[in-house]
């Protein structure tokens, strides 16, 4: 017990995404006049640069001929199939990480030994830079598919620990103290109060390694694979139609900012356990 009262951390309210955006309310003006500034200031950037004679091939930066090509898009099933393996991507990538982090972040926040032990190797493996591992990647797996999965792994894995750690750590330990007094074993303690008070800090572990998933995922499609946002990307490069390629990312940020919602809604679910 004396281990869990030395680390003390503030609500996930206070910290990482949430202190700037994640249980805020703005209001759907504010959000609304947020969008409406970017695209003018898009425009204004896109406008001032495009007019230049030596800019003037890349027009297709441009919100109008963005727009165009994402409607046009939308039209064709080669689209549709990137969507949903981007997805497909990024969702199992994910969840093999949330799978491995989650139960190592509990034990890092519950165990003490095992605190110090895995603390050097957690921080070593957060610093190196995904992509990194992208040579081994394709070395150790046969298909490029699966070496993608891998390197969402890599990215995405440190937060989730990290946070789910944090989540634990931040338990009120007289709820442990009680339970413990109660007769419960360490399995009950997990289930009932480790697991249900930290949710919260995992489901925010969620959305970092959201951001940090799609970050790995659009250059790794540039691999051997013949489908994905990122693939579209590359090749929309390759045949030099800038108002496609735009309109990919464009579509990346959308979808990108949608899973972020729903996991935001899943925090306002849980937003109880920070109160009681």
């Amino acid at each position: 017990m004396k281990s869990i009262n030395r680390f003390i951390y503030r609500d996930p309210r206070q910290v990482g995404l949430n202190a700037v955006f994640g249980n805020r309310d703005f209001g759907w003006k504010y959000e609304m006049i947020g969008l409406v500034g970017f695209a003018c200031l898009w425009i204004l950037v896109a406008g001032f640069l495009f007019t230049r004679p030596e800019f003037s091939r890349f027009n297709g930066f441009l919100p109008g001929p963005t727009f165009k090509a994402l409607m046009a898009s939308t039209q064709e099933s080669r689209f549709w199939i990137s969507v949903f393996a981007s997805l497909k991507r990024i969702l199992i990538g994910i969840g093999i990480a949330a799978f491995m982090g989650v139960p190592i972040g509990i034990l890092v926040g519950f165990y003490p030994r095992f605190r110090g032990l895995s603390y050097s190797p957690i921080q070593f493996v957060r610093m190196i830079s995904p992509l990194s591992w992208m040579p081994i990647a394709i070395l150790l797996f046969t298909s490029f598919e699966s070496a993608i999965y891998f390197l969402i792994v890599m990215a995405t894995i440190c937060p989730i620990i990290l946070n789910t750690t944090i989540g634990v750590l931040n338990i009120n330990p007289q709820w442990i103290k009680m339970a413990l007094n109660q007769g419960a074993n360490n399995f009950q303690l997990i289930k009932t109060i480790i697991i249900p008070f930290s949710l919260p800090y995992m489901l925010t572990s969620l959305r970092l390694a959201l951001g940090v998933a799609w970050i790995v995922l659009v250059p790794a499609e540039f691999l051997g694979v013949s489908s994905g946002l990122g693939y579209l990307i590359n090749d929309a490069r390759d045949t030099m139609e800038y108002d496609k390629l735009m309109a990919m990312i464009i579509a990346i940020g959308v979808l990108g900012f949608s899973l972020d919602r729903i996991i935001q809604r899943l925090q306002h679910t849980f937003s109880w356990s920070w109160n009681e």
